[in-house]
């Protein structure tokens, strides 16, 4: 027989007593009254146990099947939704086909009612498909006349309208980028001395001293001025005038005048001068962003700060063209390093007084000779309108020339000198026997001489334009050149009665 002996820890809690012993045996049983209790109480434990259990699960297991249903439900719709859309995909496929379909039979007609109108045409008219197409357009062309005519007029008229307010804009820029402050100045070599004694060593013993100054400088010396303790310098030549005064000063200052020392004062005034005009060259130049050119443009360059025209100094006119020529360029898109190096070097004609010819002809020739590319050669030719402009460059110098001596206290000329000038051109060339009329024009520039038919003949007009310059030549004092032109003219005149 077995026994097993079982202890409730809880049962001993509860009943407050020691642990009993339950005592069961294999085919005999044998329980006391108390062990039965605990054994019912153990079992009713148990039962409710497994309820609670069974409870749990089947809670769990009635909100997995909620959650499913759910699920089952979503998907459902989803699989609803999906039909939907696939069906509307299907309806506008078939849509979309059906428009295509009746374009193409649409494209069709169209074209079967061209090609019988074109037959029509041709078979009525007797015209080929290009001499119909050519009507047409002819026809359609008549009917927007008018059409086309306002639209051009509208759009030149906005054209017009912003290209003045364009170039006014590009002017105003140009200007200010020429903007200086520096002022008109004007060429009175003049040498103040301390007292008349200097004046008597200046002459020197029997005018020896002068005579070697003006032999070595080239200019003439005026000792006969109004002011008694000045002396005036003249020359054609601005740079032999400089060297003069330059070196009349270090005599006076020196106080040992004499031929000696006047001729190695003249070589150190001269290397001075050249240097100073070299430098000044190579200034202007690098002022203008202008690198690599030929040191004998450089050289020739600075001769132009001792040359004026009308007050104005040809270097400062020069560097101010080559700024508003640069600034005018960029704002046009043009090449500014041709704007800027032909504007720099449109008057280099004037540093060659002592040829004959223009300065622009003469320019040209030095800008030749230092290899000076064509673009820049026209620039410098074309910059007084003597020839038609070759390009956009050269239009753009000729307006930056025109801006720099236009504007106030660029140059000087009293309007008196200026008409009395153009009168005396006018007087010496009507002096002439035989001369009807004579006209000086732009701005003394020109004369033109009409003569008497009669008193003339055509060999004659040729000698007598010649001694026109002469005259001129040799009693007149002024800037450039002046061309002369003689115009001869035969008439017959008969009246009918």
């Amino acid at each position: 027989m077995v026994s097993l002996g079982i202890f409730d820890d809880q049962k001993i809690k509860r009943h407050g007593s020691k642990p009993k012993k339950v005592v069961v045996s294999v085919g005999k049983q044998t329980l006391s009254q108390d062990n039965k209790v605990v054994a019912r109480e153990i079992i009713q434990d148990a039962r409710d146990e497994a309820f609670h259990i069974k409870k749990a699960a089947e809670d769990e297991a009635r909100k997995i099947r909620q959650e499913s249903l759910e699920i089952e439900k979503r998907i459902a719709q989803k699989e609803e939704l999906l039909d939907e859309r696939i069906t509307q995909i299907e309806n506008r496929e078939r849509q979309i086909e059906a428009s295509q379909q009746t374009f193409s039979k649409r494209e069709q007609e169209i074209s079967r009612l061209r090609n019988e109108l074109v037959t029509s045409l041709q078979k009525v008219a007797s015209f080929t498909a290009e001499e119909a197409k050519k009507i047409i357009l002819v026809n359609l062309e008549f009917q927007l006349k008018d059409e086309i005519a306002k639209r051009i007029k509208e759009a030149e008229e906005e054209i017009k309208a912003q290209s003045q307010t364009r170039a006014k804009d590009i002017l105003v820029n140009a200007m200010i980028a020429g903007a200086t402050d520096w002022v008109a100045e004007y060429t009175i070599s003049t040498i103040k001395l301390e007292n008349e004694e200097i004046k008597g060593r200046i002459i020197g013993k029997e005018g020896r001293n002068i005579r070697a100054f003006e032999l070595s400088t080239g200019v003439d010396v005026d000792l006969d001025s109004d002011n008694p303790l000045e002396v005036r310098l003249s020359s054609f030549d601005p740079v032999r005038r400089e060297i003069a005064r330059i070196a009349l000063e270090w005599l006076v200052k020196d106080a040992r005048i004499q031929p000696a020392r006047i001729e190695q004062l003249v070589e150190k005034a001269k290397h001075l001068v050249q240097s100073d005009m070299s430098d000044a060259g190579r200034s202007a130049a690098h002022l203008l962003g202008l690198y690599n050119l030929p040191s004998a443009s450089l050289d020739a360059l600075g001769r132009l700060k001792f040359r004026y025209s009308y007050g104005q100094n040809q270097l400062v006119a020069a560097i101010e063209t080559g700024k508003i020529a640069k600034k005018i360029g960029q704002e046009l898109g043009a090449n500014v390093t041709t704007c800027a190096t032909g504007g720099l070097f449109h008057d280099i004609g004037k540093t060659e007084i002592e040829k004959e010819g223009t300065h622009i002809q003469l320019g040209v020739e030095l800008a030749k000779k230092w290899n000076f590319p064509k673009v820049i050669i026209d620039c410098i030719a074309q910059h007084h309108e003597d020839e038609p402009f070759s390009s956009i460059e050269s239009v753009i110098v000729h307006l930056a020339d025109s801006v720099s001596g236009a504007r106030p206290g660029a140059r000087h000329e009293p309007v008196e000198e200026y008409i009395k000038r153009l009168s005396a051109i006018e007087k010496i060339a009507a002096s002439f026997v035989g001369v009807e009329k004579a006209y000086a024009i732009q701005a003394g520039r020109e004369v033109r001489v009409i003569v008497n038919p009669d008193a003339t003949d055509d060999s004659g007009i040729v000698v007598l334009s010649h001694q026109i310059k002469d005259r001129l030549e040799k009693e007149l004092s002024y800037p450039g050149q002046i061309t002369v032109t003689v115009i001869r003219e035969t008439r017959a005149v008969d009246i009918a009665k």
